[in-house]
This record gives C-alpha cells, structure tokens and sequence, in this order.
C-alpha cells in the first residue's frame, strides 16, 4: 500500500515522498485495514520505530474535525508539535504547562499535543474546546501502569471518551503482554504486530563474548580496552560490585569494548546504566578511547561541547562539555533541558558516538543507535536491587538499529557467569509484563474523585461511579471493587475538608466541594498538598516574622513538591539549620512523623531561598550536591505551589503577604 492511495491532500503526500515515506509498513497497513482512516477506534501494539507516528498523523489529518495529541513527557511533546507543524496546512498547538488555565486558545487548532496533565486540568478548568474533538491519539497508552503518570492517562482518555462518545480513540502501545485487554477496554480494533524496520538481535554479553538469539555471535577484545583504562575499575556492575582494575569481566570494560567495536565499524551506541553518577562514570570512561577521532567528527564534537558550555558553567555541564569533545555523552534527569536538547541533536547528527545514559532516555525520545548495550538489569529500589521490568529493557533494546543507516540492530545485555542464564531467560526469551490499571492506588484515586465532584460531572458516589465505569480501572476489578474504593476516597476526602455530605436522608446525600476543594482541583494539586498549604497558611499566619523560607517551607513539604536527596554528610547542617531558623518554620520539629522527609523540605525550601537571594545555579548545585536540572525542576514546581497558595489563601481568608513575595522574586 503507497502513501498516495489514503485520502491525504497531494501537499501532504508531496510532503511525506520528500521525507522518502512512500511505501506503508506492515503495521501501518494493518492500521489503515482496521479503519483508521475511516474513523475506527485502533490500538496499536508495535515495536519501537515500527511507523507509529505515522499512524498518529494520518488518523488525525482524516478526522472529521480537531484531533488532539496526547503524550507522556514535554520533550516528546515538543518533538511531536515539530512533526505536526511541519504537515502541510495543519495547524498545531501544543500545551505543556499553566495547570490552573483552560487552554482555551488552543481552540480553533487543527491538532492540538499535550501531556495528558494538561489535558486533565484543562478538563478541570472548564476547557469547552476538549469537546470539540474528533479524535484523540495517545502515545505510549501501556503507561498506564506506570505510577504517577498511569492514573492521570486513564480518567483522563475516559473522561474524554464519556463526554463524546464518537470520540475516535488511537492508541499507541510497546509491544505488552496484554493489548487485547487494552483494546477491549476501548472497543478497539488491535493491530499487533513484532514487525521492524530493521532486523534486531538481542544477545547477552559474558567478558567479551556475545551469544545472539538468531544464533549469531560476536567476540570483542575487553582485554586492550582494559588495559587502556589506566588500571581504574568501575562501582556498579550488574549485580552491584566493583569490578577490579582493568579486569577483562568487569561489566564497565566489558561494555567499552562493545561501543569501541559498533564506533569501529561506523555505528552509534546508547548504553544503559542505573543511575545518574554511574552515567557521567561511564561517558568519562569512554571518553579515554577517542571515539570522536575514530567516528570522524571531532570539530562536530567540540561544536557541541561549546553550545553545552553555553547553557551554563556548573560542574555537570564542564563536565559534560569535556565528554562531548571525546564524542561522547551523558543523558540523565538531573541535566538541565538545554543540556538534553544538545546531547540529542548531537546523536541525531551523528556528531556524538555513544550516549550513556540512565533508562529514562529510552521513553520515548528518537535517538536510534546501531547498538544498544544495557549494562545494568538490576538497580536500587525500596526492598533493595531488583531486576528491571522487562518492558522497560526492551523499551531500551528497541532503540537498537536506524533505518536507513543500519543493515540491523544489535542489543546486548551485559552479565556475568553467574547471572547469564537468568538475564537471557528474563529479557531475551521473557515477555513484557502485563498493563494493570494504578488506579487504585489510594492518593491517585482521591484526587479524581475529587476532580469529578469539583467539577460538578458527579454529585452522588453512584454518579462517581458512573465517571469512572469507563477506566481501565473498572474493567479489571468489577464493579464492585471500585465501589469500595470509592467510597473510602469519599471518606477520606470528607474528613479533609475537600467535600461535604448533603444529606437528605441515608440514602440520598449529596456530595459538594467545600471552596478549598474546588480551589485545590482547579489548581491542579493533589487533596493531600491542597490540605498541607491550608494548614501551613495558617500557621504562617501565626508567625509573627514570616519570611520567604516560610513561605517556601509550606509548599516544600507537600506530596507535589519533588523530593530532594539529603545525604548523610549533610543532614547535621540541615538539622542545624531548622533549629536556627525555628521561629522562620511553620513545623515544629518535634511534629512530623516522617522526619527524615520534612528534613528533605526544608533543604529545598533553603535552596529555593538562597535561589531568589541571588545565588547562582554554579553555587546551589555545587553547595548542595543536585543536578541544575533537579533545581530548575524545584523551580519550577515552586510557582506552581506558590500560585496554588496564593489561590488558596484568597479562598480561606488568609494572606501570606511572604508567599506573594517568594512568588514574585522566584
């Protein structure tokens, strides 16, 4: 099937034969088979780089009227609005951010991409234009079982399905164990397919040898490239231990080895580690072996280490900059976007020859490399190391193989004796894990109830019910199960002052939003942050030299505010810094239960603090030991609280004249 034989105008497939998309891949196919063109709901389940995308555009450009775009994160957010935009006579939009607005100028837009955050507060705003879709794609739909996003998704998707039920629906999914139940969910027709671009082999690394599932096998020299590691061993292999100086089975060498050899024969390596400091480890590691020189780009290289010495001049940024010029980077959440923004076009380029980076690269983000070396399976949770899901190793695999430019994708998975048999088992043979609905969880069911109250889409538990009889949620647990759930999210909500019970009788009441209710929904912030301001206004009230640390402290040490890593060397100083600074803190410090966690608040509130006191990010980043991203990220949660306080305090009758002046200077 040709690109020229759907219903798209001729610029548009002029558009597409320019990019070279002249032919349909097999999924595709399947999708426009299924209907998508014609209006039909589709879940599809197909590999990384497997043409989703395109799915996604000729779905929205054959909608009958405004389609929406709904994605995880706001960098892939930016890149898809790019994709869009450059459509021939579409007109796009794109809102990531302003939880407590409608987004009413995105009406009027032919597609519109956002984070399903937005799309949700907007809904909660009394966005009017959400209604006037025709379709709605989402990416990366097997997030719904993911934690903090994964609620957010689903109300969201049904939400949008109830209040227009010929809602065309467009799900894109990784590859799962479980997308016909995603597609039952939606009434959807499912496209499954294992079908790529470009052939992938998946194999596990012992020392330098490497078994592949096709039968194939590689062997790369680790000892030379050991011995040329000036004798430094690397923390952190897969299982967590030191390998020794240049030993020739130590996961780090192991996987040096493996990018030298893909950089040799012209290709680009993204290598996977658990961890932020690991990250940096390794790139500076690799750095040693002149990969710049060898892939030919060493001016391209120090071009791009120059723009990430223009972003700003903290120690991860030199310390970046200096990788670059070796062709090499480093990718984690703690780099600041402008930093990410360089190392990803960079690759793109082929400037760069190898990205080490931790897992969250692999969501989402286009970077395809030639091979793909995850070095670590296993990494620190709340019982200790664990092994990664399998769907988030092969989320990292997929990235294995360019169209294009590589005859195929290689991923290898770096072990030991030990671990071999297991690793290949869990993520050579192994099948991703199920999508189960995170709904349940207590904290993200409050929040929804209390939107669908606040909004005035549900009064009574039984119309709640009735909200939610579309989720994920209530498919798999029955009726039943949610109504107990809902019922102690009622509870709870009552006893927090978010909503009140009307009672005209047992059997009959009526549920309303108190105005700190309404307030905390339209400000996008959770029932438990919403109830902490209320109460930290208050008490600030009371303190008779509130200053902006009051302020800051307040909206600090709420569930939406970001933890911020206290280490053990400097716990004492932050301990010691609350007490002096006691009669500034709305919390007595013989009050909270989970004192280690308010510790953690008042760090940030103290950062936040010298931040709009004129430190620079160099000072902060070096004085407190955080990435310049986690502070522009506390920044930027903290007009967002600080707003959110502001509102709240109108609604109580309290003004905080500190909050106004910490959101003004910040």
């Amino acid at each position: 099937m040709r690109v020229r034989d759907l219903p798209l105008s001729q610029p548009v497939v002029d558009h597409f034969a320019e990019r070279g998309v002249r032919e349909l891949y097999p999924p595709q196919r399947a999708a426009v088979e299924a209907g998508v063109c014609e209006g039909a709901d589709v879940v599809a389940a197909v590999p990384t780089a497997s043409g989703k995308t395109f799915i996604a555009q000729i779905a929205l450009l054959t909608a009958d009227g405004p389609g929406l775009y709904v994605c995880p994160l706001r960098a892939l957010a930016r890149e898809k609005y790019e994709t869009f935009a450059a459509l021939p006579g579409v007109d796009v939009g794109i809102s990531t951010g302003d939880f407590d607005a409608t987004g009413e100028a995105l009406a009027g837009n032919d597609v519109v991409v956002a984070t399903s955050e937005k799309v949700d507060s907007a809904i909660r705003n009394g966005a009017s234009w959400v209604d006037e879709l025709a379709c709605v794609v989402v990416d990366e739909v097997h997030l719904l079982g993911a934690k903090r996003r994964g609620p957010t998704l689903e109300v969201t998707l049904a939400t949008l399905r109830r209040r227009n039920p010929e809602l065309q629906t467009v799900a894109l999914s990784a590859t799962v164990d479980n997308p016909d139940a995603i597609a039952d969910w939606l009434d959807a027709e499912l496209v499954e397919s294992e079908w790529r671009p470009v052939e992938l082999r998946t194999g596990v690394a012992v020392g330098g040898e490497v078994a592949f599932d096709d039968g194939t096998s590689l062997s790369v020299d680790v000892d030379s490239i050991a011995d040329g590691a000036d004798g430094e061993g690397d923390e952190g292999g897969d299982a967590g231990e030191v390998g020794d100086a240049g030993d020739a089975n130590d996961p780090t060498e192991v996987t040096a080895a493996l990018v030298a050899d893909a950089v040799a024969d012209g290709g680009q390596c993204l290598a996977f580690v658990r961890s932020r400091r690991e990250a940096v480890d390794l790139a500076e590691r690799l750095a040693d072996d002149g990969l710049a020189a060898e892939l030919g780009v060493e001016d391209a290289a120090a071009a791009a280490a120059e723009e990430a010495t223009d972003v700003d001049g903290t120690l991860t940024g030199r310390q970046l900059a200096d990788c670059l010029r070796a062709g090499v980077a480093f990718h984690h959440a703690g780099l600041r976007s402008g930093h990410r923004g360089v190392v990803e076009s960079a690759f793109r380029e082929r400037d760069v020859a190898c990205i080490c980076a931790t897992p969250t690269l692999a969501a989402g983000i286009n970077v395809p490399a030639r091979r793909v070396v995850v070095r670590d399976q296993r990494r620190y949770g709340e019982g200790g190391m664990s092994w990664i899901p399998t769907l988030e190793v092969h989320q990292m695999c997929g990235r294995a193989g360019r169209p294009g430019l590589d005859p195929h994708g290689e991923a290898v998975l770096v072990a030991d004796a030990d671990t071999r048999d297991e690793v290949h088992e869990r993520y050579v043979e192994g099948e991703p894990e199920a999508v189960e609905s995170q709904l349940a969880d207590p904290a993200a069911l409050r929040t929804h109830v209390l939107a669908a109250v606040a909004t005035g889409f549900a009064a009574t538990e039984t119309e709640i019910l009735d909200v939610f009889e579309g989720t994920f949620y209530a498919r798999e647990t029955g009726a039943g199960g949610l109504a107990d759930a809902v019922a102690v999210a009622v509870d709870d909500l009552v006893a927090a002052g978010m909503v009140t019970r009307e009672t005209g009788g047992v059997e009959d009441y009526r549920l309303v939003a108190t105005a700190v209710g309404e307030t905390t929904s339209k400000q996008y912030v959770r029932p438990e942050t919403g109830e902490r301001i209320v109460a930290g206004l208050r008490a600030a009230a009371d303190v008779s030299d509130a200053t902006t640390l009051t302020a800051f402290e307040v909206i600090c040490d709420t569930p939406d505010m970001q933890d911020t890593y206290l280490g053990n060397a400097e716990r004492a100083d932050v301990y010691q810094f609350a007490r002096t600074n006691a009669a500034h803190l709305t919390t007595d410090m013989t009050e909270p239960d989970d004192f280690e966690g308010w510790l953690e608040s008042v760090k940030t509130a103290r950062i936040l603090d010298e931040w709009i006191g004129g430190a620079t990010v160099e000072e902060l980043v070096e004085r407190y030991r955080i990435g310049p991203g986690d502070l522009d990220s506390r920044v930027e949660r903290a007009e967002w609280l600080l707003s959110a306080a502001e509102a709240l305090g109108e609604t109580i009758g309290v003004r905080v004249p500190a909050v106004s002046r910490a959101r003004s200077r910040l």
